[in-house]
């Protein structure tokens, strides 16, 4: 079902969302340009953070968006160490949100609550996830302490009215991990162009991300970065949030964690991007150092193959002599270098906040066609099955 931006009459009358966003990785920022791009269409995100309290340049960036309404907690996640009271507790403080705000609509950027016996029809978007994790990083399961995970998970992918992701990678995996469940396919990220535009480049490379991530690989990077005709630096946090594993990178420049603004000015004067990643479900530094004018070098895995198709220049992750070739190739070649700029740039404006919320009001209409009519900010009597 389509609809289009210049067309209110053509668009589900649908005005509440109640949606779950943690404040730590990329969900923060899908969520907010998610937001942004439902505005258009009269919608109000009553947004209900957990994992760890705001920032204040994440509150800051709130008050732009101008249709979010913040509930705030510091609820642990459910892939974190012991989060199970927490999670259970978060439940019912989700449960008590929705009495309160009558949604239209509970979008769950989280698995476990999918669970949770909203009377609100449930989209669960599945961002990433443990066990798919492992697979592609680790090459084995996650041990026994993980079990309990994998049945929360199945049974809140399971009692979902829906499930998306940002790639259809993402939701083979899933199936994959934790069985069958109800899906429209998948809808890819996005990010405004406006927010990262290209500028005059300097001889640098640039990597950014969870850089305490084995997933990012970020350490192939730093280890051949001697051996680079030029510096490479790196944007984001060496240590997990609850202290386990810690980062080190000795022959790199580190820039610490950076509100969106600033990396988007280093993007905007770095030449190249480079994330030999073995996981990652979508990738929005990748989309971002593309919008920026950067060429790309990324980890060869389907996600991102799925994204960037013939775009980007691929690397095996565990290839260092590979990395290392390509990425002096696109610094001794400007002609080389250019002519990536261009095609990863052409696809990475096909990935527009637009598409992104017309997908997910195609998807919303579709879990809210599973219940009975209904007449906005009216409690539905129907519950979900």
């Amino acid at each position: 079902m389509a609809f289009d931006l210049n067309s209110p009459h053509s668009i589900p009358k649908l005005r509440r969302i109640l949606m779950t966003a943690d404040t730590i990785g990329g969900v923060w920022t899908y969520a907010l340009e998610l937001s942004e791009a439902l505005k258009p269409y009269g919608v109000e995100i009553y947004l209900a953070t957990m994992g760890s309290p705001l920032t204040e340049k994440q509150k800051e960036a709130l008050g732009m968006a101008g249709n979010i309404r913040l509930f705030e907690s510091s609820y642990k996640l459910e892939w974190m160490e012991e989060p199970w009271k927490d999670v259970e507790e978060a439940g019912k403080w989700l449960l008590e949100l929705e009495a309160a705000v009558q949604p239209d609509v509970i979008h769950l950027n989280g698995y476990s609550h999918g669970a949770t016996p909203f009377r609100s029809p449930k989209l669960v978007v599945g961002h990433s996830c443990v066990y798919s994790w492992y697979y592609a990083v680790k090459q084995h399961a996650p041990h026994e302490a993980w079990h309990e995970y994998k049945r929360k998970v199945s049974e809140g992918l399971i009692k979902a009215d829906l499930v998306t992701a940002p790639t259809k990678a993402m939701l083979s995996m899933l199936r994959r991990h934790y069985g069958s469940f109800r899906t429209a396919g998948a809808v890819y990220n996005a990010r405004k162009a406006e927010d990262f535009l290209p500028g005059i480049k300097e001889e640098m490379v640039l990597s950014a991300g969870r850089l305490w991530d084995e997933a990012k690989n970020v350490s192939m990077l730093a280890y051949i970065s001697p051996r680079l005709k030029w510096p490479v630096y790196m944007a984001g946090e060496k240590e997990d949030p609850e202290g386990r594993f810690i980062q080190t990178f000795n022959d790199v420049n580190w820039l610490g964690r950076l509100p969106s603004v600033e990396l988007a000015a280093w993007m905007k004067k770095a030449s190249i991007f480079a994330l030999p990643a073995r996981y990652e479900p979508f990738g929005l530094s990748p989309l971002e150092a593309a919008l920026s004018g950067c060429a790309l070098v990324l980890g060869d895995i389907p996600s991102l193959r799925e994204v960037w198709q013939d775009a980007a220049l691929f690397i095996k992750p565990d290839d260092h002599e590979g990395l290392k070739k390509t990425i002096n190739a696109l610094i001794g070649n400007e002609e080389l270098r250019l002519n990536n700029v261009k095609k990863v740039r052409k696809r990475a404006l096909f990935f527009t906040p637009e598409r992104m919320a017309r997908g997910y009001l195609s998807l919303y209409e579709n879990i809210l066609q599973r219940h009975k009519a209904y007449s906005p900010g009216v409690r539905r009597q129907a519950k979900c099955p």
